[in-house]
């Protein structure tokens, strides 16, 4: 009997944690290639995004003519979507079928919405644009509105769906490192499709932009295929038809008896607008007030996702020390006092690992205070220095802060409200770091306007008021989050009979509530 020759999987479980910093979120039920495959979704909806927000963006406005007021409005059409996504996820929790599946059909839909979406889009934008014959003239203006709301639809949906399937299939100790994965694999989809779009439309056409979208069409569609494939066990006796469903809102008060949810997603809504309001204000700020150039700025993309991936790999390692270490501490204290005192020690055990996520997020967003006062004063220093060590820093603390939040919700999760968990959390990230990204460029102008028309007093009719602004608001913003945070710890600590032990000093407790 032959062997089998090592396979590239086997290869990469070869080099272990050392050489890869997320080999370590592998785990006996949820192999190192399994787990990559299934991250693969994360790349598609990460194209996506670079898409629309990007590319799309760029596209409508140069090539196509199609006027700012208009690509913004089209932009973003897709986060209509995103206060749906709780309810999607509901859904997929009480998802009734004879094959077994609860996951799987909700990430095929939100494929299918994405490919169909995108497949109509290059010629809707081509009407969009007046370069059509023949026909009404609102026929590109409904279509494109159509194929954005497909792709909002779909991202939201696959997005749910694949981050759900992930929490049902990684043990919780695993979570934060499966995690961190995920958004890393979001956040290669983002680099490298922005990359490949950029070399495709290099010499733009209309044939150019309808291969380089409906060829994005056809991507998502196989990725999505490999990722789910057998990725989800079938379960009949969970999705019987037989089986009761239980109502939205009972599901979501289940949810908020759990403790302290509403505050969570609070706050996770609070710190993930601070950190994105500056999301479109930090290459014009360098461009604008420090004077760097066209590649100069273009450097802070990558400044900012290398702090993003540092502050992922830091959460991944931080989170990944599990209650064991504080209830192994504890239970070898009382290993005399019998069950009584172990099962004390589980529960503190718990208590700490329930709180970890917690005070790395409040960490987060004491990194962003960090980062945004650096930014503010590269201006006045003349520093550009300064302002792309700023740059890096709110990667660093976003992406803290992003993970972190993420497996607060994960920790939320039971197999039977997974779904709505990591919907209700979709939700309330997709619908906040939107609606800050619009806040931001509107108050930028606004404060820019009052400034150099002199309604704000001589000492402030520099160009780099607005800017101001807005960083000055984040910060405050940030203050906030550290605030609503504080009250989730107090609740996790207090809800077992002795308090907890220290886990890093850092005080969110005391912050008032």
């Amino acid at each position: 009997m032959t062997e089998r020759p090592p396979s590239f999987a086997d290869f990469l479980n070869g080099l272990g944690p050392r050489f890869l910093p997320f080999a370590d979120a592998a785990t006996r039920e949820l192999p190192l290639a399994r787990l990559l495959r299934l991250a693969l979704f994360q790349m598609t909806v990460g194209m996506a995004a670079v898409l629309l927000a990007g590319t799309l963006n760029r596209v409508m406005i140069v090539e196509l003519f199609v006027p700012a007021w208009l690509v913004s409005v089209m932009i973003a059409l897709p986060l209509l979507f995103a206060p749906f996504r709780a309810l999607v996820g509901h859904r997929s929790d009480q998802h009734l079928s004879h094959l077994g599946w609860r996951r799987v059909p909700f990430i095929w839909i939100g494929t299918m919405l994405q490919f169909g979406g995108l497949a109509i889009m290059p010629f809707a934008l081509i009407l969009l644009a007046g370069s059509g014959t023949g026909g009404p003239v609102w026929i590109g203006h409904v279509g494109a509105a159509v194929a954005f709301l497909l792709v909002g639809a779909g991202m939201h949906t696959t997005q749910t769906a694949g981050l759900a399937l992930a929490t049902d299939l990684a043990p919780p100790d695993a979570r934060p490192r499966v995690v961190a994965l995920l958004y890393v694999m979001l956040l290669v989809g983002m680099v490298v499709s922005s990359l490949v779009f950029g070399l495709l439309l290099a010499d733009y056409s209309h044939m150019a932009l309808v291969r380089c979208v409906q060829g994005a069409a056809v991507v998502t569609f196989a990725v999505n295929l490999i990722a789910l494939w057998k990725q989800e066990p079938r379960a009949p006796q969970r999705t019987g038809l037989d089986r009761p469903r239980v109502a939205f809102g009972e599901a979501w008060g289940r949810l908020r008896e759990k403790g302290r949810v509403t505050r969570m997603l609070v706050a996770l809504g609070i710190g993930t607008a601070a950190f994105n309001m500056q999301d479109v204000l930090l290459e014009p700020y360098g461009a604008e007030v420090l004077g760097l150039s066209v590649s100069g700025t273009t450097t802070l993309t990558a400044i900012f996702s290398a702090g993003m991936l540092l502050g992922f790999a830091y959460a991944a390692q931080h989170l990944a020390r599990s209650s064991d270490a504080a209830f192994g501490k504890i239970s070898a204290n009382h290993a005399a006092d019998g069950g009584a005192a172990h099962a004390a020690a589980r529960a503190l055990g718990e208590a700490v690992g329930r709180a970890r996520p917690y005070r790395l997020a409040g960490k987060g967003c004491l990194v962003g205070l960090v980062a945004f006062a650096a930014v503010i004063f590269a201006g006045p220093l003349e520093s550009p220095g300064l302002f792309r060590v700023g740059a890096g820093l709110i990667g660093v603390g976003s992406g803290l802060f992003s993970v972190a939040m993420l497996v607060a919700a994960m920790a939320l999760a039971r197999s039977e409200d997974t779904g709505i968990v990591i919907g209700a959390w979709g939700a309330v990230q997709a619908t906040s770091a939107g609606v800050a990204i619009a806040l931001g460029g509107i108050l930028r102008d606004a404060a820019s306007a009052a400034g150099v028309s002199g309604a704000l007093g001589p000492a402030f009719t520099d160009h780099a008021i607005g800017y101001s602004v807005v960083y000055h608001l984040e910060i405050g913003l940030l203050f906030v989050a550290l605030v609503a945070l504080g009250p989730v710890l107090g609740y996790i600590q207090n809800s077992t009979a002795e308090t907890a032990p220290a886990d890093d000093g850092f005080g969110l407790t005391h912050f008032p509530g």
